[in-house]
């Protein structure tokens, strides 16, 4: 074996390598240089580092409340626990994709392998949920990645077998699953080109949730979308576009919520109950955007609807961080929820968005002894939550290393604005590429962190002139 020169060695060398020398002082090293090396050929690769033993947490105690709610709570697309396994390898995940310069370098086939490995990696989601007493769950819009792209879409076909098995696992324990489609999905946008990519990635998620065989109650929920500066004109598109343009087994499993910028539930109602669509109502989108009309009136009249249609209703619940005062603020939602909505019906399907995911249901079951907890699967909360919201970072780094992008926002994390003046649709994805959401107006994602930050702002100040905020509480 070679030495390669010490801190103390001296040698004749090109500038170049004598700045790499000094790199090595710094470092106080030396490297071993075997044959392997010297002839350029590939280094042996590190083994494996074995699984680091969990530490002791120290999980506070929760002030405790009552309820008579004896439905079900469930959360989004990941889990911290199984995602943060060390070391990374043994991480538990559904949400791998990548960027488009991945899929030209390596082909689709890599691609709709990053799909498969998703997929058996829900039935592990499943089986801890299980062992956990959580029967609710949000499936990840990337499960397949790119599987609605114009160019680079595919069927699922592929992936049959193991699609049916989570069904199977599913129905055979009574678990509720249900997918969110990204926020480009957008079935009343004046495009056609936009509306024809929601249309397919609204038939995307159809096909995987009826491959997995999964009943009426596995809906997919979307948001009205942009107004475009005509309110009514964009509802008239979105009627349109469910009646003339969504094939009738994808119609059967759409939802819509009201969110927080565009669409009130009072908004979406009426449309709800002339189409006979489900009407999810958000709380915390509520509080920001509210309706003339009480919550308890939307509430009945949104369940009716379910009750027609024969599917169990479902709500969504989040809060915001503490200390928000700006609308876009309010908008991010808290690591967990302190309490169960006043208005919420004893017998209901609650979704909890939340930064903690399965955490945050477990705190609500701690907190309203709803179900049984396992000790060894609690972690504690962040000692200092902020208002502050990190956004999403990059992964550019790692995604050249392996080609493989872990997608972990689900997708109501998203930041996504929506300019209600000139009905653009901006948002800051995973490197300027979307996966199955691919309808936003050509050019929208590439906007640049700084560029999106700055119209979140100007709309967050627009917004805050015109809409007055109730108070919290």
């Amino acid at each position: 074996m070679v030495e390669e020169p010490g801190p103390e060695s001296e040698s004749d060398s090109t500038p170049l390598e004598n700045d790499s020398t000094d790199k090595r002082k710094r470092k106080g090293k030396t490297r071993k240089v075997g044959p392997a090396d010297e002839e350029g050929a590939v280094p042996k690769t590190r083994k494996p580092r074995p699984p680091k033993p969990e530490p002791v947490y120290v999980i506070p105690d929760v002030e405790k409340k009552e309820t008579t709610f004896k439905g079900r709570l469930g959360y989004a697309c990941l889990n911290t626990i199984l995602r943060n396994k060390k070391p990374a390898s043994e991480a538990i995940f559904c949400s791998r994709t990548c960027r488009i310069d991945t899929i030209k370098k390596n082909g689709i086939e890599w691609v709709k392998e990053l799909g498969r490995q998703n997929v058996k990696d829900l039935l592990k989601l499943i089986e801890w949920n299980e062992e956990n007493n959580i029967r609710f769950m949000r499936m990840s819009s990337e499960m397949f990645p790119f599987a609605s792209h114009p160019k680079y879409g595919y069927t699922l076909e592929y992936c049959a077998a193991e699609l049916e098995a989570v069904g199977d696992l599913a129905n055979r324990l009574g678990h509720r699953l249900t997918t969110h489609p990204g926020q480009f999905t957008q079935l009343g946008s004046p495009k056609d080109e936009v509306i024809a990519n929601a249309v397919r990635d609204l038939t995307y998620h159809c096909e995987m949730i009826d491959r997995m065989g999964l009943g009426k109650d596995s809906v997919m929920i979307i948001h009205g979308g942009g107004t475009y500066g005509d309110k009514p004109a964009a509802l008239a598109r979105i009627k349109k576009s469910v009646t003339e343009r969504l094939p009738q087994n994808v119609r059967n499993r759409l939802v819509l919520e009201n969110d927080e910028m565009c669409y009130s539930a009072e908004d979406l109602l009426p449309l709800c109950e002339e189409l006979n669509i489900p009407l999810v109502f958000d709380y915390h989108h509520d509080w920001i955007n509210p309706s003339s009309i009480a919550p308890a009136e939307i509430i009945r009249r949104a369940n009716a609807i379910f009750e027609r249609r024969g599917i169990k209703p479902k709500q969504h619940l989040s809060e915001p961080r503490p200390g928000a005062e700006t609308v876009m603020e309010k908008r991010a939602h808290a690591d967990r929820c302190q309490k169960l909505p006043d208005d919420l019906p004893d017998d209901m399907d609650l979704m909890v968005e939340a930064k903690d995911k399965e955490q945050a249901v477990l705190h609500l079951y701690r907190i309203y002894g709803l179900r049984p907890v396992i000790h060894a699967s609690l972690r504690p909360p962040a000692e200092h939550e902020t208002k502050e919201t990190k956004g999403r970072k990059s992964l550019k780094k790692k995604a050249v290393k392996t080609g493989i992008i872990a997608d972990d926002l689900s997708d109501e994390d998203s930041p996504v604005t929506v300019d209600v003046g000139n009905g653009t649709l901006s948002a800051v994805g995973v490197d300027g590429d979307s996966g199955a959401s691919e309808s936003a107006p050509a050019g929208s994602r590439k906007k640049t962190r700084r560029q999106a930050k700055s119209e979140r702002t100007r709309i967050s100040r627009k917004r805050e002139k015109s809409v007055p905020l109730p108070v919290e509480g």
